[in-house]
């Protein structure tokens, strides 16, 4: 379990964030055609999986516009926006803002929250994801984490970036 905190009251999370330098937990996500995917669906990219809260929060909006014009410059890689938000709620919000280099994933159906530990665990946010980055290569290696240690903060783009 880790502790995070929101508006400086402390949060709990359901684990911790998987170790840089082991394989990457395989997943199941819901995409915007209610279809599950997994960490095979991404084989062979690079994979930064943005995991936030909720896009209706304008961190996570922030985030998620960043990462897709950033992700644009970047070859073999695949940014995976991971939220609780419904797939057409997620579909909708890309669609609106024009994002093109994202690909947004929803935890509905889904034990990823708890299987990459970033699941709120108390508060009145329980069950939302922490907002989180983990970054994966193309061999299924974690090579970068950052647990966002305020909710309401957005991660470190650059350091994140800086190891692709």
């Amino acid at each position: 379990m880790a502790t995070i905190s929101f508006q400086g009251k402390p949060l709990h999370t359901s684990g911790e964030l998987p170790a840089v330098g082991s394989k990457a937990p395989d997943f199941s996500l819901v995409n915007s055609k209610l279809m599950d995917v997994n960490l095979a669906s991404f084989a062979g990219k690079k994979k930064i999986l943005n995991i936030l809260p909720s896009l209706d929060t304008p961190t996570c909006a922030t985030s998620t516009r960043v990462f897709n014009e950033k992700a644009a410059h970047f070859h073999n890689t695949e940014v995976l926006v991971i939220s609780a938000d419904l797939p057409f709620a997620q579909c909708r919000f890309c669609e609106i803002e024009g994002l093109k280099h994202v690909t947004a994933l929803s935890t509905f159906r889904s034990d990823f929250a708890d299987i990459y530990g970033v699941k709120l665990v108390n508060s009145i946010l329980a069950g939302l994801t922490a907002r989180a980055v983990v970054i994966i290569d193309e061999n299924d290696t974690v090579i970068y984490t950052q647990l966002v240690d305020e909710l309401a903060n957005e991660p470190d783009y650059e350091k994140a970036l800086a190891v692709l």
